[in-house]
């Protein structure tokens, strides 16, 4: 475990850097359409709305990824990204919802039925990490964590091998092993129910092939 930490500490160390992290915050797309370069849609049905909207309030204004509509498990993902170890972090702030209230991040995501999860809810005020296999969402943990609405989250996820750690605002809530979804896949936002949620500053970055030897 200790071997591990250190290994993956220097890995995000290493990848730290401008030319290897890549940042969005739709601050170039036009308000009131989907992102461009991105691929969205919901997991189970539903009619999931995301759009771009203009948000003063926002970390790197003007512009904000938001989710809207109302479906089972809604997500977007980033086209042309293939990461199999790595990390990917979001700022979110959940707005609104009866049912739920959930920012989210996915990754080595294969198509709408399969994909890991990981999400932080308001109105439960927990962190969960699932995997979805055959459209079917699994629960691997949940952890009781504070997660205010209407206030900007840091959401993080690293993955290297089997290893999956989740971080909420800068610390670690869950880090366990899983291998049901292996090899690269794309990464992206997710939501889930009637959550109106509103994403900004995504950032992908991947670990170096050196440290996975």
């Amino acid at each position: 475990m200790l071997k591990f930490a250190l290994e993956f500490a220097m890995a995000m160390l290493s990848v730290a850097l401008p030319a290897q992290a890549e940042t969005v915050g739709f601050d170039a797309a036009r308000a009131g359409a989907p992102p461009p370069g991105w691929r969205c849609g919901s997991t189970g049905g539903g009619a999931a709305r995301w759009t771009v909207e203009a948000d003063a309030g926002a970390p790197s204004p003007p512009n904000v990824l938001k989710q809207s509509g109302t479906a089972a498990f809604p997500w977007c993902v980033k086209q042309g990204t293939a990461l199999g170890d790595g990390a990917v972090e979001v700022k979110f702030k959940p707005l609104a919802g009866r049912e739920d209230q959930a920012g989210g991040l996915v990754w080595r995501w294969k198509d709408g039925d399969t994909y890991y999860v990981a999400r932080a809810n308001a109105l439960e005020n927990n962190v969960a990490l699932y995997y979805v296999q055959r459209g079917n969402r699994v629960t691997l943990k949940y952890v009781d964590a504070p997660v205010a609405a209407n206030v900007w989250h840091s959401l993080r996820v690293e993955f290297r091998g089997r290893r999956i750690r989740v971080l909420l605002n800068g610390k670690i809530y869950i880090e366990l092993d899983d291998n049901r979804i292996a090899g690269p896949g794309a990464v992206g936002v997710w939501t889930k129910a009637d959550s109106v949620t509103v994403f900004d500053d995504f950032t992908y970055l991947p670990v170096p092939s050196r440290f996975l030897e």
